[in-house]
């Protein structure tokens, strides 16, 4: 990795004293938006509400239409099959397994202009136990320069970006923009994107672009942005291991007849050597230069309880960034309050595995596979289902739209862009690679080590949106008016 100082011409003052002034001035009404949609618990899993989807769904379509860029029949909210077609969802066969709804907006390229898609997601995570928030998960709250609430920051502040940018391009250019803009706000990225890539192909001649912006990362800090130039791949998948028929008192056959528990301890321990380096054969990592920091930084970003030691070897970054991963996110077994005396017959968890960038997703998953089947102990009967997995990616950096992005950054942010990977995983992009291999892909975001994205007490650093909108608006500026 680098932060090389490379940039394009620097953008004409006036214009660039233009946009500035209205992405101030709508600030607060971008602020207020946002804070709209995430009172909306657009939670998209399976288990919860659609209509809570739906609702936000139909609120970004609102949002797209006020930019002004786009006519009254540009804007949709569309549904892909899972597996099948696509659809509008006024047209959708009842019997057809749906995904969540999507919006799309499409403004064609005019006089051999670029064209720009721009993606977020509108859907957020569960808020997970209430009691850990220190304020409602789905009522917005302002206190000092963060706004908190779920999606906040995950993907709402994304989806506000794009908005408030259009605003502002529109505000300058009016009706005279040439710039082809593509608007896919999707409904399902935290539940899988089960229907992206049906969406994908069936919206292909909507959706190509020149330029695919991914407003759904990280930034260096609150003052300094970044270009996320690496991702991490995932594999998930349940793990079930059986030992008995049925439950059996543990004073009575304890210490002779195993309960599912002991296997699944030692084999999820397995996993890791001694250090807490992942010990799969068959994962791979990646090798690559990254900014230094420490073990002691590590632990206050990480927030480890004084005492915990860090895990793995080599640079910290390149941990994060490049290397595989394995965690435990969740286990089927009975609480400590409702637990009995009793031998567990079956005992599940769910693994998340981070796959280094540049090894294929399904050779990771039989890697992990193969080492679970080789290691169980007591001839326990495993199952593995439920799995699903993402290919990592890697940025090509070398294309004029990273440079016009570089210097976009800086005008906006008033700092330099650094090059970073990121441990996290957003599957789709390698998808979107697939499918649009011409186009020069920028992994861009709102969020900054302190967001908290996914846990309790999401927040959005408004400071953060604040530029980073100036640089997204100051980047479709630049697209508009370059050669």
């Amino acid at each position: 990795m680098t932060d090389s100082q490379q940039h394009s011409p620097a953008t004409d003052p006036a214009l660039l004293d233009a946009l500035r002034e209205h992405v101030q001035g709508a600030l607060p009404t971008t602020i207020a938006d946002l804070s709209a949609l995430v009172r909306l618990p657009s939670v998209s899993w399976s288990a919860f509400d659609p209509s809570n989807v739906r609702a936000s769904a139909e609120a970004v379509a609102d949002l797209a239409r006020s930019t002004g860029v786009f006519g009254p029949d540009d804007v949709r909210i569309v549904r892909s099959a899972v597996s099948g077609s696509t659809a509008d969802v006024a047209e959708a066969d009842a019997e057809t397994e749906l995904g969540q709804p999507a919006v799309l907006a499409v403004r064609p390229a005019r006089n051999g202009k670029p064209t720009v898609m721009l993606y977020a997601h509108h859907d957020v995570q569960p808020q997970g136990d209430e009691a850990l928030w220190e304020t409602p998960p789905f009522e917005p709250t302002l206190r000092g320069d963060r706004l908190y609430g779920r999606g906040a920051s995950d993907d709402k502040a994304g989806v506000m970006t794009h908005i408030a940018s259009l605003r502002a391009v529109h505000a300058q250019f009016g009706d005279d923009l040439d710039l082809g803009i593509v608007l896919f706000v999707e409904g399902e990225e935290e539940f899988g994107s089960r229907s992206f890539r049906t969406f994908l192909r069936e919206q292909k001649e909507h959706l190509a672009a020149d330029v695919i912006v991914v407003a759904d990362s990280d930034n260096w800090s609150t003052e300094v942005p970044s270009i996320t130039v690496s991702l991490r791949g995932n594999v998930t998948f349940k793990l079930t291991l059986t030992t008995l028929e049925h439950a059996s008192h543990s004073g009575m056959f304890g210490g002779a007849a195993p309960d599912a528990m002991i296997p699944m301890v030692r084999l999820l321990a397995s996993l890791h050597d001694a250090d807490g380096s992942v010990a799969v054969e068959g994962l791979a990592s990646y090798e690559a230069d990254v900014p230094e920091r420490t073990e002691d930084e590590l632990a206050v970003d990480a927030a480890l309880v004084p005492g915990v030691r860090p895990i793995g070897t080599g640079a910290v970054l390149s941990r994060m960034w490049f290397q595989p991963s394995i965690t435990v996110t969740g286990m089927d077994v009975p609480s400590v309050a409702n637990a009995s005396n009793t031998l567990l017959p079956t005992v599940s968890a769910r693994v998340s595995v981070r796959v280094a960038p540049g090894q294929d997703a399904r050779e990771a998953a039989a890697a992990v596979e193969r080492h679970l089947r080789e290691h169980v102990p007591f001839g326990a009967r495993m199952e593995v289902t439920e799995p699903d997995s993402g290919d990592g990616f890697l940025v090509d950096t070398a294309g004029w739209a990273v440079q016009e992005a570089r210097t976009a950054m800086r005008e906006g942010w008033g700092a330099e862009a650094v090059e970073q990977g990121i441990g996290g995983s957003i599957p789709f992009v390698s998808d979107l690679a697939a499918e649009f291999p011409d186009a020069q892909i920028l992994v861009t975001g709102v969020e900054d080590p302190d967001t908290r994205a996914h846990s309790p007490n999401e927040s959005q650093h408004l400071g953060v949106l604040h530029r980073a909108i100036a640089s997204e608006t100051i980047l479709l500026a630049r697209l508009a008016t370059r050669s």
